[in-house]
């Protein structure tokens, strides 16, 4: 028998075995475990029994798929499509990894066998049966390394045609989602349309049920005070009856109060004296607030008035003090509320004579206008219909209707949404009566809210002029401001 020394077995490991090639890359660190099993088959010890072969993984993966497909939705089905294709790409891709580590396998059991091969001519007796041994198992080994290769390629084609049908199947969910998108858009563009038309629809429904019910109602009121009228024309009642006896009276009353003041005229005349000098004019008009007085010749020698310079004053009751009304300088005069209790006075010069006219006692104020008025104290803000006749001096081309809100801080004058002015109660606001006009001037007025811009409005009666001067003069009264008319002296407690 054979002696093997340390010599022999260091020159067999440096001349008989030859190096491995340092090209060989292994699939793992360690090298795998093997066994002998029946019929002398080499099998694979398996570290872990739990662990699937990777056809059973794609197979119970298919399953799954498959199982959920009927209760998935059709965007989470092309969701689990896509993973599924990079699950098969993630296979393919290990498939190939196997591939290259069988490879490797087979160069190194033939570099194995060489060197075994190599061996055994070296060796003798129980070493040779050792070395013929190890090569039967490199054999066997090789043989079983090729049938996984086999199994391994048929599971390379299964997992590439599943690759495949899930490529195909991901592309179809895609196109599906598309389609179902476009789908819906289209359904809810339709929806937006047909609610577009039915609240188009309601709308205008709408807008006819308005203008017909206003037509309705506006023909109805016209039903209602016709069939009113023809009711009172047949069957008057009482009321209608006292109105009649009130206006006789009002118009008994007008009469016997210009007869009272002609009278009164002619009285004072004939204390003055002055029957030897020739009355030229006279003040025609009812003196109290709400009406106008005017200036009518009497005689024929009078001179034309037009050719006359005219100056009205206030007076106080007592003739005491004589006030100059700026601005009042024409025939006509109407009284404002700063007259009431006062005595009106004109002078009337010509070229060879000085006239002048009086009123035959204080001007009396209207019947319930201070009622009214304080009425209207109590609200904050009172509107009144007005007509802009003249605006900074010049005449105004239109004559639509505006609103001069009278407030408890301030005037304000609109028409619509648009504010023409607006200003706070100030020192350099001026408010009054329009001094002259001819018989309009009662029911207009001369409103200044600030320096270099005025306007003349006109209201629809006397009453409304003058309720909205008194107004005005209450709140900037309780605000500390004496609102009057251009060079007026505001007395206290006016």
């Amino acid at each position: 028998m054979t002696r093997v020394t340390r010599d022999f077995g260091d020159t067999m490991q440096k001349e008989a075995v030859p190096a491995v090639s340092s090209d060989v890359v292994f699939a793992s660190s360690r090298f795998p475990n093997y066994r002998i099993g029946a019929n002398n088959q080499i099998v694979e010890t398996k570290d872990d029994p739990k662990v699937l072969s990777m056809k059973e993984v794609v197979a119970r993966e298919t399953a799954q798929l498959l199982e959920q497909h009927k209760r998935l939705s059709v965007r989470d089905l092309a969701s689990k499509f896509e993973k599924g294709l990079a699950a098969a790409a993630k296979l393919s891709e290990e498939a190939r990894l196997r591939e290259a580590a069988s490879l490797e396998k087979h160069v190194l059991l033939k570099k194995l066998r060489d060197a075994l091969e190599s061996l055994k001519g070296r060796v003798a007796g129980r070493n040779n049966d050792d070395v013929e041994e190890a090569i039967a198992m490199v054999e066997a080994l090789a043989v079983q390394l090729t049938q996984r290769e086999g199994e391994l390629i048929q599971e390379k084609a299964e997992v590439k045609k599943l690759a495949n049908f899930l490529k195909q199947a991901s592309e179809d969910a895609k196109k599906l989602v598309d389609k179902e998108r476009a789908f819906a858009r289209a359904e809810i563009e339709d929806a937006r349309a047909a609610v577009q038309r039915v609240e188009e629809a309601l709308q205008e429904h709408e807008r006819m049920s308005q203008a017909s019910g206003k037509q309705d109602l506006e023909q109805l009121m016209k039903e209602v005070q016709e069939a009113r009228r023809i009711k009172m024309l047949h069957q008057p009642s009482k009321v209608m009856d006292m109105e009649h006896e009130l206006r006789a009276l009002r118009a008994q009353l007008a009469e016997k109060t210009r007869q009272y003041l002609r009278l009164q005229k002619e009285l004072s005349r004939t204390k003055k004296g002055g029957e030897n000098i020739p009355h030229l004019y006279e003040l025609e008009g009812n003196e109290m607030l709400g009406s106008y007085l005017q200036i009518q010749p009497c005689s024929d020698n009078a001179p034309e008035i037009s050719n006359c310079s005219i100056q009205w004053y206030r007076v106080s009751s007592d003739g005491a003090k004589k006030e100059l009304i700026s601005g009042a300088t024409k025939s006509v005069y109407a009284s404002e509320p700063f007259d009431v209790g006062r005595i009106l006075q004109v002078d009337i010069i010509s070229e060879s004579q000085h006239i002048t006219l009086s009123s035959a006692g204080p001007i009396d104020p209207a019947a319930g206008l201070g009622t009214y008025v304080e009425a209207l104290v109590r609200k904050h803000d009172t509107e009144f219909n007005v007509v802009v006749t003249q605006m900074n001096g010049s005449h105004y081309p239109t004559e639509s209707i505006h609103v001069l809100h009278v407030g408890k801080m301030r005037m304000k004058l609109s028409k619509g949404k648009t504010t023409i002015a607006k200003e706070y109660y100030s020192s350099s606001m001026q408010l009054c009566g329009v001094r002259g006009g001819g018989n309009a001037a009662a029911q207009a007025l001369f409103w200044q809210p600030k320096q270099g811009h005025s306007f003349v409005l006109a209201f629809e009666s006397e009453r409304e002029r003058n309720a909205a001067i008194m107004l005005a003069r209450r709140f900037a009264f309780d605000c500390n401001i004496m609102l009057a008319g251009p060079d007026d002296r505001a007395p206290l407690g006016t």
